[in-house]
């Protein structure tokens, strides 16, 4: 699996138990071969694109404040392609 994407299903793991959303993308993630970060973007509906925009900003934000220079940049990547 792809870094970023790791990242992001790892972030995306602790929405699923109350978060229909955050779970159907978790899914998406971990059921489904991805190689790029841009191959998992094209296949986000616009819901799915949103709550992502949502969701990556708190955790780069949080993984900055952790000075985690790789999982924020990681993360940054997905996020840039959302505006695509």
């Amino acid at each position: 699996m792809n870094q970023s994407l790791g990242y992001l299903r790892e972030i995306l793991a602790g929405y699923t138990e109350n978060d229909a959303m955050g779970k159907r993308i978790f899914d998406k993630i971990s059921n489904r071969n991805y190689v790029t970060e841009g191959q998992f973007v094209e296949d986000l509906t616009q819901v799915e694109n949103n709550y992502l925009n949502r969701v990556l900003v708190d955790a780069i934000k949080y993984a900055n404040q952790e000075q985690d220079a790789e999982r924020a940049h990681q993360l940054n990547e997905v996020y840039e392609l959302l505006f695509i």
